[in-house]
């Protein structure tokens, strides 16, 4: 009966240890499927208003910072080998080193910086200050290569300039999206949570 019992007990290890990789592999998969579908919900501008960083937020919240970077990986991987995953249903490395390919490389900060404050997530104040500081690392990435590659075409902007077109004008909205993927993800987070328990 205890070798039973032993044997039970390491055979319902082993489940849920698989069940757990499934589980894995399905949320950074769908999570990166979900950036997809956020960055095709475009609205034209010199950096198209999308969802896509309403989508990361969401990501590093459901499924954890580290997770969520896996996630990121996976979709800015797959928008570089030709799938049109990114705004106006773009692809390639063109896109990643054109002047706006920085603003989408620099999605990685964002789950970075929730991984970084994953152990103190019990509150909404850190998940806020993590999304903000990530925002913050992902406009100056995305400027810098910005402002390089477009000096680099012979059309030079200041720094100040370019901040003033391709940041200040998503400030508000990426702070709104910020609060609804917290107030949303911390509901889904507990829906799944209640399921897998």
């Amino acid at each position: 009966q205890r070798n039973t019992g032993a044997k039970s007990k390491q055979m319902e290890k082993i489940r849920n240890r698989n069940i757990n990789k499934i589980y894995t592999v399905a949320s950074i998969a769908m999570m990166s499927a979900l950036t997809a579908v956020g960055a095709w919900i475009t609205i034209p501008y010199t950096i198209p208003f999308t969802m896509q960083t309403f989508a990361v937020f969401l990501t590093a919240v459901v499924i954890g910072g580290k997770k969520g970077t896996l996630s990121v990986l996976v979709y800015i991987l797959c928008g570089a080998v030709g799938l049109p995953v990114f705004s106006a249903f773009r692809s390639g490395l063109g896109t990643l080193f054109g002047p706006t390919g920085g603003y989408i490389t620099g999605f990685i900060f964002i789950t970075l910086l929730f991984w970084l404050f994953e152990k103190r997530l019990t509150k909404p104040l850190y998940e806020y200050m993590a999304g903000i500081s990530g925002l913050i690392i992902c406009y100056l990435f995305g400027t810098v290569q910005f402002v390089a590659v477009s000096a680099s075409a012979g059309n030079k902007m200041s720094f100040i300039g370019t901040l003033s077109v391709c940041v200040i004008p998503y400030i508000i909205p990426d702070l709104a999206k910020l609060t609804l993927a917290i107030t949303l993800g911390r509901r889904i987070k507990k829906i799944i949570n209640n399921k897998i328990n």
